[in-house]
């Protein structure tokens, strides 16, 4: 029952005492009507509300992972233009039913998204104790190591210090079966200087130290990486984090990275999510 039914009441009233019921009959019918709409109405705010509250669970836990470095940017775009489309319509019951259960779908998944990243941040804490820095870029999860502690300028071999760092590394990942069986990526990178050395550019270069990571923590018998697990890549000068025009900016850009390859589950998560 509608607010604009409502307004034909009092001619129903004149209709139906014509037609022989008693005004106590008809005010009785009256009251029935009035309970119904004022039922619908609480439900349908109660829907509202439940819609509007999962709408805002969904764009926190959206923005959250967006500043923590997941790559949501296809999923943003749709919620954008879903929200867009619930403010202009005025949606039917059924819409917004329909509507509710695709909001907490997307919200479920994205909570399992953020425990997961979460979750293998914090068994990885050891490493940021030992002034590493460890975060997420490129939906993936991201160890790194400074290139001047690791490396002399322009050389490929692996300094005592870098010897060292490695093996801290690799003891955290072999006293955690979770970690120890999961599948990394050695990344080298460097500034934009240009490099005219044996390994003819920044790509050889930066080839060549994270190929020298990855043997020393395959080889290294106090490392003890399984070989099938890891491989490694050279960016060159490619993927900086920082402004090569400046000083700090390159010596943060000098360095090389172990990726936690994601695994199949946590790919197919960020894109269906984006459905």
């Amino acid at each position: 029952m509608t607010v604009r039914s409502v307004k034909w009441l009092p001619l129903l009233a004149a209709f139906a005492l014509g037609c022989g019921y008693s005004e106590d009959e008809w005010q009785m019918q009256l009251s029935k009507y009035r309970d119904l709409q004022s039922s619908s109405e609480a439900a349908q705010k109660k829907l509202s509300d439940e819609l509007k509250a999962e709408r805002d669970k969904v764009a926190q836990l959206a923005a959250e992972l967006e500043k923590a470095g997941v790559n949501i940017g296809e999923l943003k775009s749709t919620l954008s233009d879903t929200g867009s489309k619930l403010d202009k319509m005025t949606l039917t019951v059924a819409e917004q039913q329909r509507a509710l259960i695709e909001y907490q779908a997307k919200a479920k998944q994205l909570e399992l998204i953020k425990a997961r990243f979460e979750t293998l941040r914090k068994k990885l804490d050891a490493l940021t104790k030992l002034g590493l820095a460890v975060n997420i870029r490129n939906n993936r999860m991201v160890i790194s190591l400074p290139g001047d502690v690791l490396f002399d300028s322009g050389k490929e071999t692996l300094k005592k210090e870098g010897k060292e760092i490695l093996a801290k590394v690799a003891n955290v990942i072999k006293n955690d079966p979770s970690l120890f069986g999961r599948y990394y990526q050695v990344a080298g990178h460097t500034d934009n200087k240009p490099y005219a050395g044996t390994f003819r550019d920044n790509w050889g270069l930066s080839l060549m130290r994270s190929r020298e990571v990855l043997l020393f923590l395959v080889n290294d018998k106090a490392a003890g990486m399984p070989p099938a697990k890891w491989s490694a890549a050279g960016f060159g000068d490619t993927d900086p984090v920082a402004n090569n025009d400046l000083d700090e900016g390159r010596q943060k850009n000098r360095r090389s990275e172990i990726i936690v390859v994601p695994s199949v589950e946590e790919m197919l998560d960020l894109k269906t999510i984006a459905q």
